[in-house]
């Protein structure tokens, strides 16, 4: 079944991936591991299995090409919201002037899902390694709330215990997020929280601190730490999330085939930690490094607030701000960076997966960055020119996806642009207001501020010859 009159590319549940596609193989240079914090050395499996499900350890570090879904998974997945629609964006193209054929925009709808974002993929998934293995309670960090509302619908479905620690702008931003989590019976803190030792620390120091993805990350890992029965549960930056989230690229490679396009020429994703503009990208780019399609132009987009990848530096650094977590190479701003409270909560983490980051220094991707208003500008277009109100993380893709479309006009230049929309804007709603009322600011984050949080970083002494 395929209906394309209305801009719709249609699948059948039984066309679903049967695989994730694995990008390790593939990458130009060696994928680096995780160090533990307190000798400097990779992460012994011992380690990593005390902290995540143990089937995730074993495909973050996999080199098989692809690692099969199980088949409990692609049914719950066809029996509510995947395969997810394509959209050809008729009325964005009608509104930009994009005359007949030449210059199409697509976009990936992964706002379908019950939490409204394509982050179920990844956390369905977790939360059902996780009761295979015994575990009773799953605990995460949270910046927007897409990721802890995922989690919190994955760890519902299977009877698991559910507790994140909401960054406290978002918390105050986002109630809608809250409660929806709540709703599906997870436990939910404004980080920093009084419940860890991490949070306590840093509202001795500010007692109405905003708080960070990395404040949040380290009182999440603190907690799972208690009981061997608690697992640690994230939503972006590790391999396998990314693995996880391929399901997207993958459908949307057929849905354009099954209208006789055999590639995008430009390919674009919002980036926060990775996960959705991996989960994109990653068909796409593994075609361009096996020589297939060469020419494919890959493009990540992030917050001027927050250019982990634009303006920060490659190098090892903590996953989180109270340096209780493993150290990874990546991009980052610095584990102690605290980001101004921009309503683009889920782009707000101080580094990039070591996925993304690896493909971006090998010039494989390239990555640009937008202001909030501008963003939320785009968002608008969206809306009245497509009907769906985009998360403000997903307005940066339509934001560049715009900007590509003019220049293609300009240029007069043939195109095919695909973008992800990573989720709708339903509890995002503020944002907008703050921009109708002429409240939303922007904020550039300054040179010097990242050259002080990456000075701030002490570690221990990594042997880079070693991997």
């Amino acid at each position: 079944m395929m209906d394309y009159y209305n801009g719709r590319i249609l699948l059948q549940p039984n066309e679903i991936p049967k695989e994730w596609v694995n990008i390790l193989p593939d990458l130009p240079s060696s994928m680096t591991p995780l160090i533990n914090p307190m000798d400097g050395k990779p992460v012994p499996p011992e380690m990593a299995f005390a902290i995540f499900p143990k089937e995730c350890v074993l495909q973050e570090v996999s080199q098989e090409p692809t690692i099969p879904i199980p088949n409990e998974l692609r049914e719950f997945f066809a029996k509510t919201y995947r395969p997810s629609p394509l959209h050809r964006a008729l009325g964005l193209e009608k509104d930009l002037g994009l005359e007949g054929d030449k210059i199409k925009i697509f976009y990936k709808n992964e706002s379908v899902s019950p939490t409204g974002s394509h982050k179920p993929n990844t956390a369905i998934t977790q939360a059902f390694y996780a009761k295979k293995e015994g575990t009773e309670e799953l605990v995460t960090e949270t910046g927007a709330g897409q990721w802890g509302s995922g989690l919190a619908y994955g760890c519902n479905l299977y009877e698991l215990k559910c507790t994140v620690y909401m960054v406290r702008a978002s918390f105050i931003q986002k109630p809608g997020r809250k409660i929806l989590m709540r709703i599906y019976n997870a436990e939910v803190h404004a980080s920093p929280s009084k419940f860890t030792e991490s949070g306590r620390k840093f509202l001795e120091e500010d007692p109405e601190h905003d708080g960070s993805l990395g404040i949040a990350i380290s009182e999440a890992l603190e907690h799972s730490m208690r009981s061997d029965k608690i697992k640690y549960s994230l939503g972006s930056v590790v391999n396998f999330v990314l693995l996880h989230q391929t399901i997207i690229g993958q459908e949307a490679k057929m849905q354009l085939a099954k209208i006789g396009i055999e590639k995008p020429d430009i390919v674009i994703g919002c980036m926060g930690g990775g996960s959705n503009f991996s989960g994109l990208m990653i068909p796409f780019v593994k075609d361009k490094i096996n020589g297939v399609h060469p020419d494919i132009e890959i493009i990540g987009a992030e917050p001027r607030a927050c250019p982990s990848i634009c303006k920060g530096e490659y190098r090892w650094d903590y996953g989180d701000t109270a340096m209780k977590g493993p150290i990874v190479k990546m991009h980052t701003l610095g584990h102690t960076f605290i980001p101004t409270p921009i309503h683009a909560g889920g782009l707000r983490y101080h580094g990039m997966a070591p996925i993304v980051s690896i493909l971006y220094n090998n010039k494989l991707i390239k990555a640009t960055m937008h202001h909030q208003t501008e963003v939320i500008r785009a968002g608008i277009k969206f809306t009245h020119t497509e009907g769906i109100i985009p998360a403000p993380e997903s307005a940066h893709a339509i934001k560049e996806a715009i900007d590509q479309a003019l220049k293609a006009k300009e240029n007069n230049e043939k195109k095919v642009i695909l973008f992800n929309l990573s989720g709708h804007g339903f509890f995002d709603l503020l944002a907008y207001k703050e921009y109708m009322t002429g409240n939303l600011v922007d904020y550039e984050l300054p040179t010097e501020e990242i050259q002080k949080a990456l000075a701030s970083i002490e570690m221990p002494k990594i042997d880079d010859t070693q991997f």
